[in-house]
């Protein structure tokens, strides 16, 4: 049976965190994750042994096992929020886990943080920014509030790069697929979604499926696909 994820939006301010989500694997089985332009923190449990850490931005569609008996909770962070110890420009496709204590605490910024709850997710967050920790990057705001005066276009660009790992293109590209998934998933013809998202055809189509999301369109006008993939939202990001 395939995974089923609850999510939810929070209280906590959208600049800092998107959605929670959450769900149990009671079989062993695997996962597909489409591309994202944003980072999660990922905590799981099994047989009481406590895992958390962090899931960067991930240029392609990956599947990867899922062990059976695991119950994970995850928050998805807003796209360019920053966690002050792991930048998401140094985990790009990437996994960094973070230490537990004996006594079952998660160890960020040299510190130590009881692990949150799918219901107490807010207080966790807030804690992590009241230490300085979490933070707004303020991706583009100094251009829009001062266009001639700001930083060049290459400037900005280096800048969007060092704070989120991910070049424009790249994310508008993510971005695109992850609509174009959306849009199969209900019901859509492939022709409407070329010509609304500005495909060339339907294999430039299928090539950015395989890609970012790791499935073809017929799975997803099927409702086949129940994983992590359709958890991601499209953004607006700077200079999309």
């Amino acid at each position: 049976m395939a995974l089923r994820f609850e999510h939810r939006a929070t209280e906590i301010d959208v600049s800092l965190v998107d959605r929670v989500w959450r769900t149990r694997s009671d079989a062993e089985e695997t996962m597909t994750s489409a591309a994202r332009t944003c980072w999660h923190l990922i905590f799981s449990r099994a047989r009481g042994r406590l895992l958390a850490g962090l899931r960067g931005p991930e240029t392609r569609a990956t599947t990867a096992p899922v062990p059976p008996g695991t119950e994970f909770l995850g928050v998805r962070f807003a796209f360019g929020a920053v966690l002050r110890p792991h930048r998401a420009a140094s985990v790009v496709d990437g996994y960094v886990p973070f230490p537990v204590t004996e006594f079952g605490r998660i160890v960020i910024g040299g510190e130590g943080w009881e692990a949150p709850t799918f219901e107490n997710v807010e207080h966790f967050v807030r804690r992590l920014r009241d230490a300085g920790l979490l933070v707004r990057s303020h991706l583009g705001e100094q251009a829009a509030e001062h266009p001639e005066a700001g930083p060049t276009d290459r400037t900005l660009q280096r800048r969007h790069r060092a704070i989120t790992g991910l070049s424009r293109t790249t994310v508008r590209q993510i971005d695109r697929a992850n609509a174009a998934a959306t849009m199969l998933r209900d019901g859509l013809d492939w022709r409407t979604v070329v010509e609304t998202l500005g495909y060339f055809d339907q294999a430039h189509l299928a090539h950015a499926l395989r890609r970012y999301v790791g499935h073809t369109a017929r799975e997803l006008r099927a409702g086949q696909v129940a994983s992590m993939s359709f958890l991601y939202k499209t953004h607006p990001g700077p200079g999309s």
